[in-house]
């Protein structure tokens, strides 16, 4: 197990050749560099790299054994959970993979880190990209050294996560992680993806994404610069809510969109309740150009996954450009309808 005061000088001396493959500014795995390099059809692989319906995520990678088995399993995305604590309960307080309550694992953010480094550089057609959800500012800030060295030698894609809004509906005990420090340290690394969320709990089927949440998390980009960044920004939400959100959803993206290429990415937690005809309906509404679906495998099975992406698929026709123009066309539609319910008013 690799401590603190070994990881950097590692990581710096394991450099990626410039021949290995090219992810650092996508979003996603890029499937169509993939193709390349194993020979495989590159247009089939094309339209796979814009639906990203097709990535498949390990979800809670917060210790040795399931880092051991995303990386041997058939993922494209591995998201891992990053709270202050000690390895094996002893030691120096450091930034480890483990998700509250917990405060020891055998895995620590920096031996996690090496550890994808050195699997995507012995195994380019397999490589992984990563998401890094920050539990508290506290943690963020102390790995902020060790991702200074680790990023720029990345050439995979690599996602900053956190929950920076508190959600409006009841019940919510998380503390949402500083936004202006939070997105202060994340424009040192524009190769990275911003993952932006509100804080959530388990609620009733009924609950939504309210107007406020969208006005906090607006207020907040532009308040902190994220705006006249280049940084590409995702909205990880939470499948149950999500699936009674649609116009709102819709809102936001629609504004944030005009400076920063955004997406959402759809989560749930197992025993979430799910209206899964809305949910299906706001996937295709949005289309594979602009939703992952990061969701337990019963939920999967519910929505017909395989179903829902070859149908996104067959309708949108999964070009760069048909499911934005959709989206598009959808945002022209509000927007005149507005101003029509405006003027029958006047």
């Amino acid at each position: 197990m690799l401590h603190n005061e070994a990881f950097p000088a590692l990581f710096h001396k394991l450099n990626v050749p410039s021949t290995s493959v090219a992810m650092s500014k996508l979003m996603y795995p890029s499937l169509e560099t993939k193709s390349s390099v194993n020979g495989r059809d590159k247009k089939t692989e094309k339209d796979r790299a814009h639906n990203l319906l097709t990535v498949k995520w390990a979800h809670a990678v917060n210790c040795q054994q399931l880092l051991d088995e995303a990386l041997n399993g058939d993922y494209d995305m591995i998201e891992a959970d990053i709270v202050l604590g000690k390895l094996f309960n002893n030691g120096p307080v450091m930034p480890i993979m483990a998700h509250p309550p917990l405060t020891s694992s055998d895995l620590s953010l920096d031996s996690f880190l090496l550890q994808i480094k050195l699997f995507n550089l012995n195994n380019p057609i397999k490589m992984k990209g990563i998401k890094l959800d920050f539990k508290s500012i506290d943690v963020f800030e102390g790995a902020l050294d060790t991702l200074k060295l680790a990023i720029p030698e990345m050439t995979y894609p690599v996602w900053l996560n956190a929950d920076i809004i508190k959600h409006t509906g009841n019940g919510i005990r998380a503390k949402p992680v500083d936004p202006k420090r939070f997105l202060a340290g994340c424009m040192q690394f524009k190769k990275a993806v911003l993952s932006i969320g509100w804080t959530t709990s388990e609620g009733p089927i009924e609950d939504f994404y309210t107007p406020d949440d969208i006005t906090a998390m607006l207020t907040v980009i532009k308040e902190n610069n994220i705006n006249e960044s280049d940084l590409s920004i995702t909205f990880p939400v939470r499948a149950g809510l999500a699936a009674n959100s649609k116009n709102v959803l819709h809102n936001l993206i629609r504004e944030v969109e005009v400076t920063n290429r955004c997406t959402i990415t759809i989560w749930s937690a197992p025993s979430d309740f799910v209206d899964t005809e809305k949910l299906r309906e706001l996937i295709l509404f949005f289309g594979p150009n602009r939703v992952y679906l990061d969701v337990p495998v019963a939920l999967e099975d519910q929505l017909n996954l395989p179903g829902l992406r070859t149908n996104v698929c067959n309708s949108l026709s999964v070009g760069p450009c048909t499911s934005l123009l959709y989206f598009s066309l959808a945002s022209i539609g509000v927007i005149l309808i507005s101003l029509l319910v405006k003027k029958s008013r006047i």
